[in-house]
């Protein structure tokens, strides 16, 4: 093969050998990681957040059900001191 055959070498004639080609596949592939990685990392950002939020969220459904069970106790308190007050009036 001359130099003038090389010279008349086009894109397409290029084999897997081919440096240009191979730099050329391993950086579309090095995109395509890229893209996946993004895809990654937009994944664990979204898992983050949310676990955020249900740890809030069971935080305050904690704290509200103890409120409730406050509020429980003072109904029972208040029921009782009431039912007191209704049996000495009626005396």
């Amino acid at each position: 093969m001359s130099y003038e055959n090389d010279a008349k070498i086009t894109h397409e004639d290029r084999g897997s050998g081919d440096l240009t080609y191979l730099i050329e596949m391993h950086q579309k592939e090095i995109w395509d990681w890229k893209q996946k990685e993004a895809d990654w990392i937009k994944t664990q950002n979204l898992l983050e957040g949310s676990k955020r939020i249900v740890e809030e969220l069971s935080s305050k459904l904690v704290q509200q059900v103890r409120i409730i069970q406050e509020l429980q106790y003072d109904n029972n308190t208040y029921k009782k001191e009431i039912e007191k007050l209704l049996a000495e009036k009626n005396k």
